[in-house]
């Protein structure tokens, strides 16, 4: 169904609630007030520490006895590790443990393990899986595709190590093998997504959870869907991806992708038929929402791939993270497990 000119202005009109949690908390300045802050470094520093202040607010704001914590290093491609953390439930189920990765948010040159602890605790405690949080390298440092390796490099070695005995890894994929994340991590498990499927994967992934993913970098859009693309240019009031004619220029030049590749843009995949099951979260002033109701459409109406869609009028990208006290943050966090648990079914649906 075609997104109407009544939706777009139902999703992008400012929720009251939003707005009196932004009068009573506004978003930071990230840069510090340094006009010329550089993505990564000295923002980097200032989102994580904007977050540490917010996480006590959060339904899980901390480890849980229900859930065994412990932390590991994987192997990639150039010789380099990589930290993952792995949440494994106290109480095992008899019938095994389904398998999801986790992949952070922060424009691919923020963030760290603790912007995925809450999912992961979650699905670890509520739905039983094994689930990995991975701290895949960031730009500046570590310039694109750098990222996506590592991301796949960490789902191969899942595939590899996930047994129900493994000390390590005590999940069995074939039971639901799902990747996700947000905003950036969103990005990476529908790149993820496609590489494993055109690779091969064994066992393969069943399910990818994309929330308010980046998927289509707005200066390589096809003709044929510019006029569903138009949030990037049009949704003035999100609070945190605050539109500017520049935006996204800090992202190019710290993290140097090529915008065109589908390991950047998975929109563009020439293929996107046997891909896995997907289960969207969208937020209704965010700047990516129309890349992700695009690729949500694209996949159920034209490639039979079965998907799951949430969005939340009014409300802008990672609202729940930033403003977690927000009645509609907490149903929010419901959704996503309830929008993983479908995951899981559907997955097993298609065996």
């Amino acid at each position: 169904m075609a997104i109407t000119g009544e939706d777009r202005k139902r999703m992008g009109t400012p929720d009251p609630d939003l707005l009196k949690a932004i009068e009573k908390s506004p978003f930071p300045d990230l840069t510090g007030g340094d006009p010329n802050a550089a993505v990564g470094g000295a923002i980097r520093h200032n989102r994580a520490d904007h977050l540490s202040k917010l996480r006590h607010l959060y339904p899980i704001p901390g480890p849980i006895p229900e859930v065994d914590e412990t932390e590991h290093q994987v192997p990639v491609r150039d010789g380099s590790t990589i930290r993952i953390r792995i949440y494994t439930p106290v109480t095992k189920p008899s019938s095994g443990s389904p398998l999801v990765v986790m992949f952070h948010e922060g424009g691919w040159c923020m963030g760290d393990l603790t912007d995925e602890d809450q999912n992961c605790r979650l699905f670890a405690r509520d739905l039983r899986t094994v689930a990995v949080n991975v701290e895949y390298r960031l730009g500046p440092e570590h310039p694109f595709p750098t990222g996506v390796h590592d991301a796949f490099d960490v789902v191969k070695w899942c595939a590899a190590t996930a047994t129900p005995s493994s000390s390590t890894l005590p999940a069995d994929p074939r039971l639901g093998f799902i990747v996700g994340g947000a905003s950036a991590g969103g990005n990476l498990s529908a790149v993820v997504s496609q590489l494993a499927r055109d690779e091969g994967l064994s066992p393969p992934i069943t399910g990818q959870y994309l929330c308010v993913p980046a998927l289509l970098w707005p200066d390589v859009v096809p003709e044929k869907w510019k006029a569903e693309y138009r949030s990037r240019f049009e949704s003035t009031e999100d609070p945190v991806l605050k539109l500017d004619p520049k935006s996204g220029e800090g992202v190019l030049k710290a993290l140097k992708p090529d915008v065109a590749s589908p390991l950047f843009s998975p929109l563009l995949h020439e293929n996107l038929k046997g891909l896995p099951a997907a289960y969207f979260q969208l937020a209704g002033l965010d700047p990516l929402r129309d890349e992700g109701l695009l690729y949500e459409r694209v996949l159920r109406e034209e490639n039979g791939v079965p998907t799951r869609l949430d969005v939340y009028d009014g409300l802008g990208h990672m609202f729940w993270t930033n403003w977690p006290e927000m009645e509609r943050s907490k149903g929010f966090v419901r959704d996503t497990l309830e929008g993983v648990r479908w995951l899981l079914e559907v997955g097993r649906e298609r065996e």
